[in-house]
């Protein structure tokens, strides 16, 4: 029951119903800063073609990789994928750059204190900037999940197969 009461406590105090004071200077303070400039899906576009041909040479350096069978060979070809992997890595983090979305860089500083002040960016998106922000987040999130295969993929074959059981 003290669970309980604690959590009521908490979403009111979040909600702004228990310190209405405080929601009321948060609201006032959203309304008088500026509009939020628009997402810039072309230069997020080219950024992400870059990546997705950095995905296409990981799928076929993992596709040589199955098919060789001298391990010396399957060893270079995994260097070369991990250096790749890399590569695409940091490429998609600029992805996310500074103002790419309109205001800090989704990985940068800002987002370390917690989602709290990003509701008064996204209020002040008109709803063809929210599609674009929710455009450019599909996007992300599908290169994201490449990156995690490549990643299992990469440490499948670093580790080789399991080993037999008796």
């Amino acid at each position: 029951m003290k669970r309980f009461i604690a959590a009521v406590i908490t979403c009111l105090a979040f909600s702004g119903q228990l310190f209405p004071d405080i929601a009321a200077a948060q609201t006032a303070q959203m309304k008088k800063s500026a509009p939020a400039p628009a997402p810039n899906t072309v230069e997020f576009d080219q950024r992400l073609a870059q990546v997705q041909e950095q995905m296409k040479t990981m799928q076929a350096q993992m596709d040589q990789i199955r098919r060789t069978q001298d391990p010396q060979e399957r060893q270079r070809l995994m260097q070369q994928h991990w250096a790749t992997m890399q590569s695409a890595m940091n490429a998609m983090h600029r992805l996310w750059g500074p103002g790419m979305m309109g205001g800090p860089g989704m990985m940068g500083p800002g987002m370390m204190g917690g989602w709290g002040h990003m509701g008064g960016y996204y209020n002040k998106l008109t709803p063809e900037q929210l599609r674009q922000r929710q455009y450019m987040t599909d996007q992300y999130l599908n290169m994201q999940q490449q990156m995690m295969n490549n990643m299992m993929w990469n440490q499948q074959y670093w580790m080789g197969p399991p080993a037999p059981t008796k």
